[in-house]
């Protein structure tokens, strides 16, 4: 009898000693990510967030973890941490990484899935943008112009959309990103017709004569119309 009153008490204080260490460590990693995120330490930041999550495993922690993963373009290691399927109980942040990181691997389709529910739970011209883009990579032009129709209706001025096939990335008017996609989808639709597709872009150029992607969208066209016997 004796010798299980004394298992049982070990026990009993292993335990309390171990809830007791975890309590501290918790805390400790706490003050470390506050810490690391007062300095800005990206790679700091993921090491607490991820003792934080192994200690005291939450949904908010992953969503965050995987965002700071996204937002350093460590885009495999953010959907290793919250998955690649299209589940409807994730948090809005989870979908939008979902989505950002799956179009930045190049998997379009996967990608359209989670803007699709984004898009299903608010209807933005941002994401009707990504929608039409990756509409078009996929072959789908039908679906594309509806987004494209509907983000040229609701664009404001203010609104800008910043592009990256350039050194230095540049911003241009939510609108002319539009305007240049509808060009894409009037060739893509009527590869006879290049003079409707370039008055499309010419339109996005007029908006935004900087536009480098137009510029090189209506040079490869005017090419083509070029090189096409009359």
């Amino acid at each position: 009898m004796k010798k299980g009153i004394t298992a049982l008490f070990i026990l009993l204080f292993v335990g309390y000693g171990m809830a007791q260490t975890n309590s501290e460590l918790l805390k400790h990693y706490e003050s470390f990510y506050k810490e690391m995120q007062k300095q800005g330490d990206v790679n700091g930041v993921i090491n607490a967030l991820t003792h934080l999550n192994v200690l005291s495993p939450s949904k908010d922690r992953r969503d965050t973890l995987a965002y700071v993963y996204m937002n350093n373009n460590q885009h495999l290691e953010a959907l290793n941490t919250i998955g690649i399927e299209k589940e409807e109980s994730d948090s809005n942040l989870a979908v939008q990484i979902k989505a950002i990181a799956l179009k930045a691997l190049n998997q379009p389709k996967r990608a359209l899935d989670q803007f699709e529910m984004l898009y299903g739970r608010k209807q933005t011209p941002y994401l009707a943008y990504e929608i039409a883009d990756l509409k078009i990579q996929l072959g789908d032009n039908d679906g594309a112009a509806v987004n494209i129709d509907y983000g040229i209706d609701k664009a404001t001025e203010e609104m800008k959309y910043a592009f990256y096939e350039r050194q230095q990335p540049y911003e241009v008017s939510l609108k002319a990103a539009f305007y240049h996609l509808k060009g894409l989808v009037a060739y893509n639709k009527d590869k006879n017709n290049i003079d409707a597709a370039i008055g499309f872009i010419d339109e996005a150029l007029k908006s935004d004569p900087n536009f480098n992607l137009a510029s090189m969208s209506k040079q490869a066209l005017q090419s083509r119309k070029e090189a096409t016997p009359e």
